[in-house]
């Protein structure tokens, strides 16, 4: 490692992150910049959790995320279920090529639907 930026995850995928939810009648769109990961999600939780999804639909805008592992995969499926048991939906918008690999060889990309 040493010296390698290369090698340093800090560099590859800093945790300087922003989430913003903007609510427009039965839809809010929530967009994410950076990465998704251990140190990040719970600030998009903690945006997510207070919001009512109740027969709305939420969608996740993830075209500024630049970086997703395992704890961002876990996050959006534990959305995905909150929207299911409340009788909403969630969309997700925007997903990069390393985010939908990750859900291909996770299996999971079927289980989520995609917003234009």
């Amino acid at each position: 490692m040493g010296s390698d930026p290369k090698a340093d995850p800090t560099t590859m995928h800093p945790a300087q992150n922003t989430v913003t939810a903007t609510p427009s009648g039965p839809r809010t769109v929530v967009t994410v910049t950076g990465a998704l990961d251990m140190d990040t999600c719970p600030r998009v939780t903690a945006t997510t959790d207070t919001l009512t999804l109740d027969g709305n639909t939420l969608v996740l805008d993830l075209l500024a995320v630049t970086f997703m592992d395992s704890s961002g995969l876990n996050m959006l499926l534990a959305l995905r279920n909150r929207a299911e048991a409340e009788q909403g939906t969630l969309e997700l918008r925007g997903l990069r090529e390393q985010v939908l690999r990750l859900l291909d060889i996770t299996g999971t990309r079927d289980l989520f639907t995609f917003a234009p």
